[in-house]
Formats: structure tokens, sequence, C-alpha cells
């Protein structure tokens, strides 16, 4: 039996986009991937990825934001940074860890001047299955990804 392959995923706060990550290879590849997700800084867990990853099926309500500081010990096989600044302020992480680039869109930013919450959601919706379609790929894709 082959190592699980170790996976952070990489945002600014941790608090949405690397927490849907994080939840999706879980729920998708937990068989072949060992998946953990960390910020910048934390912002804590946005209640509403909580909502739209619990309206797929997966359950991100015990998750907790982490700071990438966190980590500074475990050897990943792959970085993956989920937004620009996290990409731009990536730290140097032990071992032989890659770094790969894979932004979505932040949907707290986008939706700070939406009053609708069906609209809100909407957004929070669309990132999460672009996160799943992603993570569906993995961890093949990351092979084709430059670093």
């Amino acid at each position: 039996m082959t190592r699980k392959q170790r996976i952070l995923f990489l945002c600014t706060g941790n608090s949405c986009r690397s927490q849907m990550a994080e939840g999706w290879a879980r729920h998708l590849k937990g068989d072949v991937l060992e998946a953990h997700s960390a910020g910048i800084a934390t912002h804590g867990l946005n209640p509403r990825a909580v909502q739209v990853m619990a309206e797929a099926g997966v359950d991100i309500s015990g998750h907790r934001s982490q700071h990438v500081d966190e980590f500074r010990d475990v050897c990943f096989d792959v970085v993956v940074t989920v937004c620009s600044h996290a990409h731009e302020t990536c730290p140097i992480f032990p071992g032989r860890a890659r770094v790969v680039h894979h932004g979505f869109d932040d949907p707290p930013a986008l939706t700070k001047n939406l009053a609708d919450e069906a609209a809100i959601i909407a957004v929070y919706r669309r990132v999460r299955d672009e996160i799943r379609d992603y993570v569906a790929t993995l961890p093949g894709s990351l092979a084709k990804e430059p670093a």
C-alpha cells in the first residue's frame, strides 16, 4: 500500500476557500490524499462556507481556522495556494513540497456589497462547485500544473 499524498490548501485567512478544498479532498479523495488547510492569517471559519458545504453533503463544521505556522514541521508533498495573496506570500516548507497555484474567486469579497442572501449563497455555491471540480482531478492533475 502506498502512502497518501500530503496536501495543504493555503489561503489568506483559512476561512472559506481553503476550508472547502480540504473538505472536498477528505470527502472525495480521502483514500489517496491526506488533506489539510491553513492560512497566512486566521479569520475564523466562514459560516456560509459551512452552510454550502453541508448542502453538498460535506460537513466542515468541526474545522478550525489554522495558521500556516502550525504546519511548519509537516513535510507536505504539495501545497496548493487557492488565492493570489497566499501564492505571493507563501512561506518555504520543509522537505520536498511543491507549491502550485490554483486560484478561486473569494466569496466574501464578491458578496460584501450584496444584500440579497440568495444572491450571496449563489456565489458561495458556485465557488464551492468550482473547488469540487478541481479537487476531483487530484492528485493526477498536479503533475500537469506548473509550480
